[in-house]
């Protein structure tokens, strides 16, 4: 026998029974001779579950298929009766995807969520269902060559893909709309495809610049609040702003651009 292979066959017997002698010895005791299935899961444990999986922490096999890694069904068999959750709109789209640990990452300690929204991830889930397509030369393999040819065309985020410079092709193929239509401020003002101003990264756009101060069609993209078409606004908003014959559509008699609750002549005022 080579002399490697006895020194890996040393550090085998020394793990086995080293950690039999720290495990088994010295923390109350496992099962005599060989160590329990418990303290093995607990010495290959990754890290830290979140609070919510605390209650498994000492029960991979809950999550776990040997040889397989965690599968979905795993988390289907506890999460898919929260009707609750699954009908809310920001949720509902988890009952078409069928796959979990793109999005949901365990073992990072319990102080954080395992959730991490990967827009690619979620994109590399669609192309798997359209290939799973049993129907040779069907739509659905149509549709995933079509969109792989365009995404093959295009260029890298941040190197003038069309009309999407903030996003990667593959995020690019997603339909935006699908999933944040319920949440759009904009009312539908301006269509469906939020990629031409937002990355998946944040909603913000720090590259975004009011119109001037001076422009009096504001309704283009605002819509007043409720209280604005019931008697308190000429009861308190108007007399407030010093504009008691201003019209619920002329925003710029009494709003400033800086926010809506900075009114001209009286600064930032509380409504509500």
């Amino acid at each position: 026998m080579k002399l490697w292979h006895v020194a890996v066959a040393a550090m085998i017997i020394v793990a086995v029974f080293g950690g039999y002698y720290f495990l088994g010895s010295h923390s109350g005791g496992e099962r005599s001779g060989i160590l329990s299935e418990a303290a093995w899961e607990r010495m290959a444990r990754p890290g830290d579950l979140s609070k919510s999986h605390a209650f498994l922490e000492h029960n991979c096999a809950a999550c776990h298929t040997a040889g397989k890694g965690v599968e979905a069904s795993s988390c289907i068999a506890c999460h898919a009766n929260d009707e609750s959750l699954l009908k809310r709109q920001p949720t509902a789209f988890h009952a078409n995807v069928s796959s979990c640990v793109e999005c949901h990452r365990e073992h990072r300690g319990i102080d954080r969520r395992p959730t991490d929204m990967e827009h690619g991830a979620l994109a590399e889930i669609g192309f798997r269902q359209l290939k799973a397509d049993p129907t040779p030369g069907g739509e659905n393999e149509r549709m995933r060559k079509d969109l792989l040819d365009w995404i093959g065309k295009h260029q890298p985020a941040g190197h003038g893909s069309e009309g999407h410079s903030s996003l990667t092709p593959r995020e690019a193929v997603l339909n935006c709309a699908s999933c944040h239509s319920t949440k759009d401020r904009h009312a539908k003002l301006f269509g469906q495809d939020c990629a031409q101003c937002h990355s998946t990264m944040k909603w913000t756009i720090p590259e975004f610049r009011h119109p001037p101060a001076k422009s009096m069609d504001c309704v283009q993209c605002h819509q007043a609040p409720p209280s604005h078409y019931m008697m308190h606004f000429q009861m308190i908003s108007a007399k407030v702003a010093g504009k008691p014959k201003a019209t619920v559509d002329q925003c710029y008699q009494c709003n400033q651009t800086t926010a809506w609750t900075d009114i001209k002549g009286v600064g930032l005022y509380k409504h509500h």
